[in-house]
């Protein structure tokens, strides 16, 4: 059952509909703390989890939970180096895992694709990876 609106609840919302970084909870709190200096991080958080069991976010789970404001099915790239997500195109889905789920007993609801890789900064102009640990990108913006 959704909340009650709030002002608070609906900049945190408008905050990750704007982003294009997959955004953390930390990463929210961060761009809205100083306009909102009695927000707390634990509120962010608790909106944000709230906000994706209403079905307005999708939770992106990872070594980070990230959140992003397009729920509508599509994949994604995690760099591995940098945690950096990207979105990518739709990948059509095969029935046939259905039908495998369910002859194990199972019931698909939904689905999620993640590749997981290095990003174009974290990997070389020839596609190898160059990543060194001393040298890690946060919120990598590609």
């Amino acid at each position: 059952m959704p909340q009650r609106f709030s002002q608070q609840r609906e900049r945190i919302y408008q905050t990750v509909l704007e982003s294009r970084a997959h955004p953390t909870a930390e990463m929210v709190y961060q761009q809205l703390k100083p306009e909102m200096p009695r927000l707390s991080l634990g509120t962010v958080y608790r909106n944000l989890q709230q906000m994706a069991r209403e079905g307005r976010l999708t939770e992106l789970d990872g070594p980070v939970t990230r959140f992003d404001a397009v729920t509508r099915p599509h994949t994604h790239f995690r760099c591995r180096a940098c945690g950096a997500v990207l979105d990518l195109e739709t990948v059509p889905y095969d029935e046939r895992l259905d039908r495998l789920a369910a002859a194990r007993g199972c019931v698909v609801t939904g689905h999620t694709l993640i590749f997981t890789g290095h990003c174009p900064r974290c990997a070389g102009q020839d596609g190898r990876h160059e990543y060194r640990p001393e040298e890690k990108r946060d919120n990598c913006k590609i």
